[in-house]
């Protein structure tokens, strides 16, 4: 995600509750801050804003903010059932915006990255799931006492009937797909009025292989599997697909 806070909020049409700095990333990691869009009611309608968020979702029942490493993404298949995910996909849905993502293939030092991305420079838009948690060990009045936090849907196969197309080839690429959102589905999904969970879940899924038809993959170099390489230079196409 390399885009400005500006051009973040006239792409999805969001307002700022507050002031957020989004330094630019070609190398986003598990557990670092991230864009997340979210609406809440102000006034009794919907307002929708862009956030930041700690990337791995950390329940509001955890002990500590070290679980949310574990918890980047979110099986969609079973998300209304699994304790840390189920209430806030009933009311805490999010939308995670990205220029694109990686994918890794093969094995050993065979291992090839893939750049997934739009065709159209559009950023993509991930369903996702937002909490807060509260920092025990902090007084009252500090801002940091709150931790919003940030989970990712994903899925593992093409909807069912859906042979062929980009879809099939990522998950060809991998075994795990994250879902993505075209606009219309995304007001769906964040509207905090909307109460059944179950199918914004599947409105999700379904429209996930029309949304993908819109991407293509690019081999990268392998720098990308250090943290610590973070330029624009990791996106670069380097050589031919699987």
């Amino acid at each position: 995600m390399a885009r400005a806070v500006g051009d973040l909020l006239a792409e999805f049409d969001a307002g700022l509750e507050e002031e957020i700095v989004i330094p630019p990333s070609w190398n986003v990691a598990p557990t670092v801050d991230v864009p997340i869009l979210l609406e809440r009611l102000v006034d009794g309608s919907p307002v929708r804003q862009l956030h930041i968020a700690r990337w791995g979702l950390v329940p509001s029942w955890a002990k500590d903010p070290s679980i949310g490493s574990k918890m980047i993404n979110a099986r969609s298949e079973s998300v209304l059932e699994k304790p840390a995910f189920r209430k806030a996909t009933r009311s805490r849905r999010c939308a995670v915006p990205a220029d694109g993502y990686y994918e890794w293939k093969g094995e050993g030092r065979g291992k090839q990255p893939y750049y997934v991305h739009p065709r159209d420079q559009h950023p993509m838009v991930f369903a996702g799931l937002y909490e807060w948690w509260k920092d025990p060990s902090k007084a009252d009045g500090d801002p940091e006492r709150w931790l919003l936090s940030t989970s990712i849907l994903t899925t593992d196969s093409p909807p069912e009937g859906y042979a062929g197309g980009m879809l099939a080839e990522l998950t060809a690429l991998h075994d795990r797909v994250p879902l993505p959102m075209d606009r219309g589905t995304m007001q769906a999904w964040l509207d905090p009025q909307a109460d059944d969970a179950a199918a914004l879940v599947a409105l999700v899924r379904a429209g996930a292989h029309d949304v993908a038809e819109g991407w293509t993959i690019d081999a990268v170099g392998t720098a990308v599997g250090n943290v610590r390489n973070d330029s624009p230079e990791l996106i670069q196409p380097v050589g031919s697909l699987f």
